[in-house]
């Protein structure tokens, strides 16, 4: 009977809605595509199913908990999943998971990968310490340079052990010729949008430093034709989103900016849109949906702080603005508004050029891949 192949697991707190959980699922395939057995621990969630329709394999653990005594007692989970199942290497995705991995990992002395996702914050004692371990794999991809310069600066690491790995669009989802007629009539009939009125679209979850009051103040700004959409789930910021509706009211725009929620289909939510906004407040560690859109060939106005800086060149593939300006934003706004045609249509192209060289799934995936060849042959 042959041997079952190598396992590689990925570990981060749960399969829920959010690009950390998509690149789960994307690095899952191509660890299949190449042979290995894909397993992912995590404490479940809504994208459990779509994992195991890849043929990956999910392990159920209380990965959410961050104590002591849960990280320890995860660590010696992790630890007999891995000598049961045969794994070659371990991907942590996240701190308090990571630091279990990291305890299993080093007991079983197997190779230990980690994806530094964000700017973690730093604001109490100790937590640079707890942050660090994100830093401490045997390889730390960095999912932007703005990342891998913020990983050298607080934490030292070598060069060596370093990798810049972007995260990636799926051009087989981000693509404006797979979007029919149906699927944008079903939107905008849906989400009621009248014909002929430019679309500004904001897409993320409406939360305070994502910018939504940003572009409310940029909207009171510009004149009455234009329509604001903030696309993203609000629903677990009551108070946030009860503010916003608050001084969208206050400025009298209740018929030009709508929070429609959560959009299962969002290419065809993009396409709608003729230029789309990212005005976090503060620095994104990537960004994807300025990549999407820039997929989707769109003009994209983005904050000048964080990986924005990298996917969006000035005036080339879009546009960026000081964080928190809404004056600049509305400026920006009317400028991409008033492009002809012919040059909206030729910046988006350029737009998708540049993702399609660089940012792609596929890019992602094959980088992520040869890292772990680095590691174990």
């Amino acid at each position: 009977m042959p041997a079952a192949p190598p396992a590689l697991l990925q570990v981060l707190p749960a399969l829920r809605s959010g690009g950390v959980e998509r690149g789960t699922l994307e690095i899952a395939e191509a660890q299949i595509a190449a042979g290995f057995r894909a397993i992912v621990a995590s404490a479940g969630g809504e994208m459990v199913p779509a994992l195991e329709a890849l043929g990956a394999e999910h392990v159920t653990l209380p990965l959410t908990a961050k104590s002591p005594f849960a990280i320890w007692r995860n660590a010696a989970a992790l630890a007999a999943v891995a000598r049961a199942e045969g794994v070659a290497l371990i991907h942590a995705r996240s701190r308090a998971p990571a630091w279990s991995a990291l305890i299993a990992a080093r007991r079983l002395s197997l190779p230990f990968v980690t994806t530094y996702h964000g700017a973690y914050n730093e604001g109490f004692p100790g937590k640079r310490f707890y942050n660090s371990v994100m830093a401490r794999g045997d390889r730390v991809i960095a999912i932007s340079h703005f990342i891998a310069d913020l990983i050298r600066t607080r934490h030292g690491v070598a060069a060596a052990k370093l990798r810049v790995i972007p995260r990636g669009v799926d051009p087989r989802r981000f693509d404006p010729a797979l979007v029919g007629a149906e699927r944008l009539e079903g939107l905008r009939t849906s989400w009621g949008l009248p014909e002929g009125c430019p679309i500004i679209m904001l897409p993320a979850r409406v939360t305070r430093w994502k910018g939504q009051m940003v572009l409310v103040e940029a909207m009171a700004r510009l004149p009455g034709e234009s329509l604001a959409l903030l696309v993203g789930d609000s629903e677990d910021r009551p108070a946030f989103k009860a503010e916003l509706l608050a001084r969208i009211a206050s400025h009298v725009l209740q018929g030009r900016v709508r929070l429609v929620g959560h959009a299962n289909d969002m290419p065809a939510a993009l396409m709608l849109a003729d230029v789309v906004i990212h005005a976090s407040t503060d620095a994104e560690a990537f960004g994807r949906t300025v990549v999407e859109a820039q997929a989707m060939a769109r003009a994209v106005i983005a904050s000048d702080l964080g990986a924005p800086r990298e996917t969006v060149a000035e005036g080339i593939t879009g546009w960026r603005i000081p964080p928190g300006d809404a004056a600049a934003l509305a400026d920006a706004i009317g400028k991409a508004l008033a492009l002809a045609s012919a040059e909206r249509a030729a910046l988006g192209a350029r737009a998708r050029a540049a993702v399609l060289s660089g940012y792609t799934t596929e890019a992602m995936q094959a980088a992520t891949m040869a890292v772990y060849r680095e590691l174990i042959g």
